[in-house]
């Protein structure tokens, strides 16, 4: 576990923001909107594998991110809400995708068993993809109609371009092509994650402003916002793989080790890694300074991912 002299403290602009409630809340919300999305009907057995793995928990930092900007720039929750709810269909598609034996190989997953050692692994490729059409079609069909169609197209191809070959799965493809080699460089580690992790939480935070009408300048500050969110987002899980159990993670705990991966802790070790998150979540915090007060629940979420311990 990360040693609490080493947890990211909350900068006294920050303290006034009660983000645990926050949180709390929007993840309520989100919760309630997910459950909502996927009624069990004929064939039962793909509707209920979806629900298993979507419903399984988690922060909901993605579809919390959609809706925080979406507010932010002067948006509701409910012209949100379909997208938010699409970023997490998206996000749990390739967790199932990863854990499966022909990928990461993993058992566990937010402390439940993996979708393929429940559902076996047809049915869990197969839920997958389920998850996949229907965050489309819930961007599609479930966005009100206050939010105009061309801005609707627009979040379908961020999110189809943050998910494809030019970011997801190609961040995907280069992490499996790298295991077990020890001559990877910080530029090909950087390029798996800024593609893998980053690019989600990217789309997310870019399409909730969009959805609010955001201008082409405050596009390019949620970019980088979220680009330098989503860079730290994935230090401290390499971070936390080594640090945390297995308990703490939801997951089985030293993968990367094993898998002899090269991460960032194994090119700069613990102590610079963590503090290269930090100077990323604060280079994040400027881009949102000219929003004022109304960022602080951003501002807040870069700071948590610093200092959360799964």
């Amino acid at each position: 576990m990360v040693a609490t002299d080493n947890v990211q403290k909350t900068p006294p602009e920050e303290a006034t923001f009660n983000l645990a409630g926050y949180l709390k809340e929007r993840q309520k919300l989100c919760d309630n909107a997910l459950d909502r999305s996927i009624p069990v009907i004929y064939p039962e057995k793909i509707y209920e594998a979806m629900r298993y793995s979507l419903l399984a928990g988690g922060k909901r930092v993605r579809p919390i991110l959609c809706l925080a900007t979406c507010e932010m720039m002067g948006g509701t929750i409910d012209m949100a809400m379909p997208t938010a709810c699409a970023v997490e269909m998206i996000h749990t598609m390739s967790l199932i995708h990863d854990d499966l034996p022909a990928m990461d190989n993993d058992d566990y997953r937010r402390g439940k068993l993996t979708n393929h050692k429940v559902y076996g692994e047809d049915v869990a490729i197969l839920a997958g993809d389920g998850l996949l059409a229907l965050a489309f079609e819930s961007v599609a069909i479930e966005t009100p109609q206050s939010v105009k169609r061309e801005v609707v197209l627009q979040v379908i191809a961020r999110l189809g371009r943050a998910l494809g070959a030019g970011g997801l799965v190609g961040g995907q493809v280069v992490d499996l092509e790298s295991e077990g080699k020890s001559d990877i460089s910080l530029e090909t580690l950087n390029f798996i994650h800024k593609h893998k992790t980053a690019a989600l939480l990217e789309a997310c935070v870019v399409c909730g402003g969009l959805i609010a009408n955001a201008s082409p300048e405050d596009v390019q500050r949620l970019t980088r916002y979220a680009q330098n969110i989503g860079l730290a987002f994935q230090i401290i899980d390499d971070i936390l793989d080594i640090t945390s159990t297995q308990e703490q993670l939801g997951k089985t705990a030293g993968k990367d080790q094993r898998a002899k991966k090269v991460t960032y802790p194994s090119l700069w070790g613990l102590e610079e890694s963590r503090s290269k998150a930090q100077e990323l979540v604060k280079e994040a915090c400027v881009e949102l300074e000219p929003f004022g007060d109304r960022a602080k629940p951003l501002q807040a979420i870069a700071h948590f991912i610093t200092s959360r311990n799964n």
